[in-house]
């Protein structure tokens, strides 16, 4: 039976060799570190997410913001009437197409930009790491993350 996976020594299942939870480790890491400067400007890291995607590129459909936030849209709706409630954004209808729900900043959600603007700084200061580093390891992370869905 060579080559099958009866060949192959058993892995040792120490959960410190394991790869998955490092990562969500890490993912625990990164929402205590964003919480205190986060809750400085009255967000959420989901709501966060949301307004720097709407920061880099304003008027967006649902299903945009779903997709480079990998969100359903069941998720991401409520986290959008949030965010609208607290005046934010706004959403409406497509004037092309009335399926279509867009969302657009609000000039306090505009302007809470420049409230924001030191989060990423900060939080590359708490990694230790130099920006260089970290964006080799994000580029890792992405493609494990591709692979990983093309696996199933």
């Amino acid at each position: 039976m060579s080559g099958s996976r009866h060949d192959t020594p058993a892995l040792t299942a120490r959960l410190d060799d394991f790869l998955c939870f490092s990562i969500y480790a890490a993912e625990h890491a990164f929402s205590r570190a964003y919480k205190p400067l986060l809750a400085e400007i009255g967000l959420t890291y989901p709501q966060y997410l949301v307004m720097t995607v709407l920061w880099e590129e304003d008027d967006q459909s649902v299903g945009q913001l779903g997709t480079k936030l990998s969100l359903e849209s069941s998720t991401l709706t409520p986290l959008l009437k949030r965010l609208e409630a607290e005046g934010l954004l706004t959403r409406h209808r497509d004037k092309q197409d009335e399926r279509v729900v867009r969302v657009k900043l609000t000039q306090p959600g505009d302007k809470l930009r420049n409230r924001a603007a030191k989060i990423p700084a900060c939080i590359l200061s708490a990694s230790g790491m130099s920006l260089d580093e970290l964006g080799k390891l994000r580029d890792q992370i992405t493609q494990l993350t591709k692979r990983l869905e093309e696996a199933v």
